[in-house]
């Protein structure tokens, strides 16, 4: 019987990523095969994801930052809580004392304090290994084709093209809406007076001008009333000064995964047909136990899968620390996060390799270059640095949407 496979391309965004990362995934149904199409080189500045279980990207980051204030009392980096409650003029250096949040950095926090979410910028991706133009052909999620030097995919965003199925579609096909969950910390919320709405804002401009039919789900809500003159969907899943799971007086996203004492976990609640999730940021900027923190990833994701296993998941790789000393900023947090970020790949191939739909962008390339005019503070994208990440997140979506 001869059935209709489903490939797609991983794009993986960075000169140091191993050649092993680029990879070509097809996810065959019974004896069916789809051979992919020649390279060329073109360019993709977010990469591409997933169909039958492959995704892609550029690199991505889930990084958060920052915190908020508790009742009084200061924190430094990574802060400790005060006394929970309302602010009463209670100050941060580099962090900030949340009330129920736990410590965090930067800022005053509504609910679990404040936090800095990593972003992403797609990337260069080579198909089946080539930089550009490399031919090749998946065969039951072998690559046949097309090798990888060490610098397989190019960077700025070029990327050779390989054999990709229009067969995967994330969101509906039958005209209704596409539902987008932004799931993280603080970077999600938009946390600055002067960024409400943070990413969300460029990434949904963007898309109605493309005529895309999406909303965002989740608990919280802010953003401005309209962009481009139209309703702006307000809600996300970005909670500031939270981590991948808790972590001494932080909360964690992972408890929103959860279906017992009466609560119900926000992928079962709002079902999203795309999450795209920034954290670990804030697991960065108090350096908890960070050679655990991609693990800790990786079983987010599971936990998601499990409520929803045809989900497209897109991570994000972190953006780096404004590091300007001058400031007072922690000199070495963007190394942290880079590490940190250097090893999500890792993670999101596991996941292809399961078969499930996953995607990765890189948010540290080009806020790396740029920090001084893209950062506002220690850890928060400006206005500018919220148009790159919608933008990079965009670059990845627009072909599945």
């Amino acid at each position: 019987m001869q059935s209709a496979p489903l490939s797609f391309i991983a794009r993986i965004a960075r000169k140091s990523t191993p050649a092993w990362l680029v990879v070509v995934v097809a996810s065959l149904v019974a004896c069916g095969s789809n051979s992919g199409g020649s390279g060329s080189g073109g360019k993709n500045s977010g990469g591409a994801i997933a169909t039958g279980g492959s995704a892609a990207g550029g690199n991505m980051t889930g990084g958060q930052s920052s915190g908020g204030n508790g009742s009084g009392g200061t924190t430094s980096q990574g802060g400790s809580t005060g006394s929970s409650g309302s602010a009463t003029g209670g100050t941060s250096a580099n962090g900030g004392s949340l009330g129920t949040g736990g410590a965090a950095a930067g800022g005053a926090s509504a609910t679990g304090g404040k936090g800095a979410g990593g972003n992403s910028s797609g990337g260069a991706v080579g198909s089946g290994g080539a930089a550009t133009g490399g031919n090749t052909s998946a065969a039951g999620g072998q690559t046949t084709g097309g090798t990888s030097a060490a610098g397989g995919s190019a960077a700025g965003g070029a990327s050779g093209t390989g054999g990709t199925s229009g067969s995967y579609h994330p969101c509906p096909t039958d005209g209704t809406t596409c539902k987008i969950m932004p799931f993280g910390d603080s970077i999600t919320d938009g946390y600055n007076p002067d960024t409400p709405g943070g990413y969300r804002v460029e990434l949904f401009k963007r898309a109605h001008a493309d005529g895309k039919n999406i909303t965002f789900v989740g608990s919280l809500s802010n953003g401005p009333d309209t962009v481009d003159g139209v309703a702006f969907p307000h809600n996300h899943e970005g909670h500031s000064g939270w981590t991948i799971y808790p972590a001494g007086s932080r909360q964690g996203i992972s408890t929103l995964l959860k279906n017992d004492g009466g609560s119900q976990s926000v992928m079962v609640k709002y079902t999203p047909h795309i999450v795209l999730l920034m954290i670990g940021t804030n697991d960065c900027i108090d350096s908890y136990q960070l050679s655990e923190a991609p693990t800790r990833l990786s079983n987010l994701i599971s936990t998601i899968y499990d409520q929803l296993p045809d989900v497209l998941i897109v991570v994000a790789q972190p953006i780096p620390s404004r590091g300007d000393a001058s400031k007072g900023d922690d000199a070495g947090l963007s190394a942290r996060l880079k590490t940190y970020g250097d090893a999500i790949p890792a993670v999101v191939k596991s996941w292809l390799d399961k078969g499930k739909h996953i995607g990765i962008v890189d948010m540290y390339t080009p806020f790396n270059a740029n920090n001084a005019t893209l950062i506002e503070d220690q850890w928060h994208p400006n206005l500018a640095g919220y148009v790159v990440l919608g933008d990079q997140w965009y670059s990845v979506l627009k072909p599945l949407l």
